[in-house]
C-alpha cells in the first residue's frame, strides 16, 4: 500500500468497514509471511481501532488468569515484542507487546499532538505527583509524555504486583499514597497482577483506599463497566486518546486545589 509501513499487508472490508490487516511476523522481526492467502487475520479492536493481524495459523485458544502471566525474563533485554510471558503444558509462551507493534507501524505515533494547558492548571501541576502502572513500555512513555505536557511529576511501575508493593511499603513507612499522588493511572491487562486486582487491594488497605484510581486500558471492544464499577475504580478511560487522559488529570487537579 501506498505510504504505508512494510508490515501492512493490505486491507479487508469485514462487515462493512475497510481495516489494515497487519504482518505480525514481520512486525516482530521475523521474514515476512509468505503464502499469505493461506494464512488466516485475527480481528481485534484495540486503543479504539479495530485491525487484523496476519497469522499463519490459530493452534489453540487459551483462556488464562492474570496471576498465571509472568513479566518477561530478566535476561531478555529490550530488543524484543514480549510485554509478557506464561506456560501452557510445560512449554514457554510469548505474549506480544501490540501496543509497540502499532507504534511501530504507525510511524509518528510517538510524537502525535499535545493538548494545550492553561499556566494556571501548569502552575498548580508541578506540585502534583501521579503514579502510572503498565507493561508496556511504549504505552508507558505515551501516558508519560502526556502527564509531563501538563506539568505533573510521573512516577511510573510496570505491573499492578509492582505497583502494590510499592504502595504498601509506601504504607509501612507511615506516608500517605493518598496525599502523595493525585491518582492512580493504572493499565488492566497486566502480568502478574491486573488493574482489576490492584484496584480491589488498593480499596481493602484503609492506609490507601482513598486513592484516585483511573484504569487504563487498550481492550476497547471488551471493557467492563460493571467490573470496573465493583472494584472501586473512580474512573476509566480506553487508551490511548491524549485529550481525553490530559483532561482528566486537569479535573482531578482543579479537585485537588479546591479541597
Amino acid at each position: 500500500m501506498p505510504q504505508s509501513a512494510p508490515v501492512i499487508r493490505g486491507v479487508a472490508s469485514i462487515r462493512g468497514s475497510t481495516l489494515p490487516i497487519l504482518d505480525l511476523a514481520l512486525a516482530t522481526g521475523k521474514s515476512s509471511l509468505k503464502d499469505a492467502g493461506n494464512s488466516f487475520a485475527i480481528i481485534t479492536e484495540y486503543n479504539n481501532r479495530t485491525l487484523g493481524f496476519l497469522v499463519r495459523s490459530v493452534e489453540r485458544i487459551v483462556n488464562m488468569n492474570w496471576e498465571k502471566i509472568l513479566p518477561p525474563p530478566k535476561g531478555a533485554g529490550r530488543d524484543h515484542y514480549l510485554t509478557a510471558v506464561t506456560h501452557i503444558d510445560g512449554s514457554l509462551v510469548e505474549i506480544i507487546d501490540v501496543e509497540k507493534v502499532l507504534a511501530e507501524a504507525t510511524p509518528g505515533s510517538d510524537s502525535m499532538p499535545m493538548p494545550e494547558v492553561d499556566s494556571d492548571v501548569q502552575s498548580k501541576a508541578v506540585s502534583c505527583r501521579v503514579l502510572i502502572v503498565d507493561d508496556s513500555s511504549v504505552a508507558r512513555k505515551q501516558v508519560t509524555r502526556c502527564l509531563q505536557n501538563i506539568g505533573v511529576e510521573v512516577v511510573s511501575l510496570n505491573d499492578g504486583r509492582e505497583a502494590l508493593t510499592y504502595l504498601k511499603r509506601m504504607a509501612d513507612e507511615g506516608r500517605a499514597p493518598a496525599d502523595e499522588f493525585l491518582m492512580l493511572i493504572s493499565d488492566i491487562e497486566m502480568p502478574e497482577m491486573d488493574g482489576y486486582t490492584l484496584t480491589t487491594e488498593i480499596r481493602r488497605d484503609p492506609r490507601m483506599q482513598n486513592m484516585h484510581v483511573l484504569l487504563h486500558t487498550s481492550l476497547s471492544g471488551v471493557f467492563n463497566q460493571n467490573m470496573v464499577k465493583r472494584v472501586g475504580a473512580n474512573d476509566f478511560l480506553a487508551k490511548f486518546q491524549p485529550d481525553d487522559l490530559a483532561g482528566r488529570v486537569v479535573e482531578r487537579i482543579r479537585q485537588a486545589d479546591a479541597n
